[in-house]
């Protein structure tokens, strides 16, 4: 039997080729050259002026001249990152509070998603657009009401103590509690809205299948629920621990002076310290290891694809 021979791809117009290459555009114009001049800046060297660094490597420079300049080229920006232990606890603390951040909001996402997803069709719009209520309110505004639930002589505390519970104020204000709780709020919404999509397409069917086989509603959600909506899991744990770990405004509102996270450092490396070339090779090596889950998440998917194939 002959094997049938492939259709040939349709050849695609100007105006195809120009709406496929705008998304390609709008990442090298906004991602990529922003993250090639911080990588030119975190390779310079620091100096009193302004800007305060001197670059190795100019936009004039000859082939020569590159060659020469290579020569003496160092990374010493990036060393100092690993001898430096401010960095090295910035990083960890980042990497800890933005984790318990996310494992929670995926928690309190997950039964909301779902009973969002199992809602009748004619509520769910309005479910919707409840999940992105937060929203229609300023970040900075919904951070600050945070403060005043969470000062010592905040509403939670003076609740408390009026109902008789304590007799002192807790310590909730300036701690690293009231950054997780700042960031699983603030947060929230982008858990929740990738969990209803991957729930509400899944097909009623395989439940019900399950269930006439046997399985317990535990063992239903075990495994056919959970697994099937793993893609959903994925995407709104990225779209919170991405940000929660460069976050800069809830860590310096909420978190206090004691609270390390690599935000906050990076901010008084620019506008305090002026030291530019640490604090973008410090942004540079963020970018770096937040690359690594979404790199192991792909080679999964790719290796999955391939063994059902």
């Amino acid at each position: 039997m002959e094997a049938r021979a492939r259709p040939r791809p349709r050849k695609l117009s100007l105006g195809e080729r120009l709406v496929l290459a705008a998304p390609y555009f709008w990442i090298g114009a906004f991602l990529l050259a922003p993250m090639l001049l911080v990588a030119k800046i975190s390779v310079s060297q620091s100096v009193l002026a302004r800007p305060p660094y001197r670059p190795i490597f100019a936009y004039s420079d000859v082939l020569s001249d590159i060659w020469s300049k290579a020569q003496s080229f160092t990374l010493d920006s990036y060393r100092a990152l690993f001898s430096d232990t401010l960095y090295v606890e910035s990083y960890l603390s980042s990497l800890t509070i933005a984790a318990i951040a996310t494992l929670i909001t995926l928690l309190v996402a997950y039964p909301f998603a779902l009973a969002m997803a199992r809602a009748p069709e004619r509520w769910r719009p309005i479910l919707i657009g409840l999940a992105a209520a937060p929203f229609w309110t300023s970040f900075l505004i919904r951070v600050y009401a945070w403060m005043a639930l969470l000062k010592d002589e905040g509403l939670i505390n003076n609740a408390l103590m009026a109902l008789g519970v304590i007799s002192t104020p807790l310590r909730m204000f300036a701690t690293p509690g009231a950054v997780v709780v700042g960031i699983v709020y603030s947060y929230l919404p982008f858990m929740l809205l990738p969990l209803y999509a991957a729930l509400e397409r899944q097909d009623p069917s395989l439940r019900e299948a399950a269930a006439d086989l046997g399985a317990a509603p535990a063992q239903v959600f075990l495994r056919v629920t959970l697994p099937l909506s793993r893609e959903g899991v994925f995407a709104g744990a990225l779209l919170v621990f991405i940000p929660a770990v460069g976050e800069f405004v809830i860590p310096d509102l909420l978190g206090g002076s004691e609270t390390l996270m690599i935000g906050r450092t990076l901010w008084n490396d620019f506008f305090s310290n002026h030291d530019w070339p640490a604090a973008s090779a410090a942004a540079i090596t963020l970018v770096a290891l937040l690359m690594i889950p979404l790199l192991l998440w792909e080679r999964a998917r790719l290796k999955e694809e391939d063994d059902s194939q």
